[in-house]
């Protein structure tokens, strides 16, 4: 299999069966309820891990917890620590409504505090790191491979973003460690005082303490090669890690052209989107748009996919033919996990009735419930047998009442030779 990464600019070969791959995604910033853009990093790894394993891998995966920020903080002053443990339960139970089941590890920033401490004091012993007033910052120009990831050329990297303070030796340099202030309700005691970490080390720490070092993979949104994940290549590499082998960055979700961001305020949240289209159409509409491209939503593309989950469900409720080739699908996945094509190759399965290979590839994304006979509650195959009984009787304005009973509440009753059957609309 192979993957494009950012680092190497190149799609790059897995290693052999069985690995092990291990996985990191960068993980939520838990302030307030994720968007439908949020989730893609989360079901691009949950999918990815599904394939790995499919095909013979030891697949670990790590999606962190980020628990302790910057912008927590600003939300909820002088009540950070519940917010960030409310909106981490929002996290699982949104991501939860998709069905993809759950990381190995979920780790979280605020139980990792010794790592990212002793990293710190490594980078610190190995002059890639300073002390300044309580805070501690990278060396950015200690480093000449900085901008390796993102492309940013060092001399032309300007102060990141809250990063400002006049005891830096570099308005590059960036914080590792930050010394607590009176707005903030949460620190801990560290060799440079009471403080908590900067966002960046916080990655670093917990990649390596759940996966090791090296570990196979990386995925983040495209929104964050830099300066975060610029910044975690930095200081583990200088720390003397090789850290990931490859760089996996997904495209952005487009709302009418323009980036979703909360910052902007064009969200759909994504408990939203899951209650008014089904997580099938959720599932399906991430399936229609290559990982690494953008991808837009409106309801014009969830109607279109709404209307592909439908041909599949339909597909289960007709006849089963022998065949389909699995080798074209297994291919499209297994080069730079290319759903796109993959769902054009169950399609092809789709319209020839081989429904067999169809059911194994819906499972891997998740989608094996499109597969499953539906079972009508009881209440409605005893209208069904009403009406059935009133069409026997040739009472066809009661027969026509029925049906239209049964329509109402998302049933379709087909007649059949001596039989009816319902099934969802």
């Amino acid at each position: 299999m192979r993957l494009y990464s950012t680092l190497q600019r190149t799609k790059v070969d897995l290693p052999e069966l069985p690995g092990p791959i291990g996985i990191y995604t960068c993980g939520p910033t838990v302030y307030q309820r994720i968007h439908i853009g949020n989730a893609r990093p989360f079901v691009l790894s949950m999918w990815l891990r599904a394939w790995l394993r499919h095909q013979g891998y030891d697949v670990t995966l790590v999606e962190n917890i980020t628990d302790i920020n910057d912008k927590i903080y600003l939300a909820a002053p002088g009540a950070s620590a519940e917010l960030a443990a409310t909106a981490t339960e929002w996290h699982r139970e949104d991501t939860d409504l998709l069905g993809l089941g759950r990381p190995d590890f979920e780790p979280k920033a605020t139980e990792t505090i010794p790592e990212i401490v002793a990293l710190i004091e490594e980078l610190i012993g190995d002059g890639y790191a300073y002390a300044a007033g309580g805070d501690v910052y990278f060396r950015v120009g200690a480093y000449p491979e900085y901008g390796a990831l993102s492309g940013q050329r060092p001399d032309q990297v300007q102060e990141q973003e809250d990063e400002a303070n006049p005891l830096k030796e570099d308005p590059r340099d960036f914080a590792l460690w930050k010394a607590n202030k009176p707005a903030e309700d949460t620190w801990w005691d560290s060799p440079w005082g009471r403080g908590r970490p900067g966002w960046h080390i916080e990655c670093s720490a917990m990649a390596e303490k759940f996966l090791g070092d090296p570990f196979e993979i990386h995925i983040a949104g495209l929104d964050l090669v830099f300066p975060h994940n610029e910044n975690e290549f930095a200081q583990s590499r200088a720390a003397g890690r090789e850290f990931a082998h490859i760089w996996m960055h997904n495209g952005m979700l487009e709302l009418t052209g323009e980036k979703m961001s909360k910052s902007i305020g064009n969200i759909a949240a994504l408990r939203d989107v899951v209650e008014r289209w089904g997580r099938e159409t959720v599932l399906l509409y991430f399936l229609t748009a290559h990982w690494r491209k953008p991808i837009d939503f409106s309801d014009e593309t969830m109607a279109q996919a709404a209307a592909q989950v439908e041909t599949f469900r339909n597909a289960f409720r007709g006849e089963e033919r022998a065949g389909g080739d699995w080798a074209p699908f297994a291919a499209a996945l297994d080069d730079d996990f290319d759903t796109p094509a993959a769902l054009a190759v169950m399609h092809e399965w789709r319209r020839a009735g081989q429904l067999l290979p169809l059911r194994d590839a819906l499972t891997v994304f998740g989608l094996g419930s499109l597969a499953e006979e539906a079972v009508p509650p009881p209440e409605l195959v005893e209208l069904a047998r009403r009406r059935q009984a009133a069409r026997e009787a040739g009472d066809f304005a009661e027969s026509d009442r029925l049906r239209a009973e049964i329509d109402a509440a998302g049933w379709e009753v087909r007649d059949e030779p001596g039989v009816f059957r319902l099934v969802p609309k």
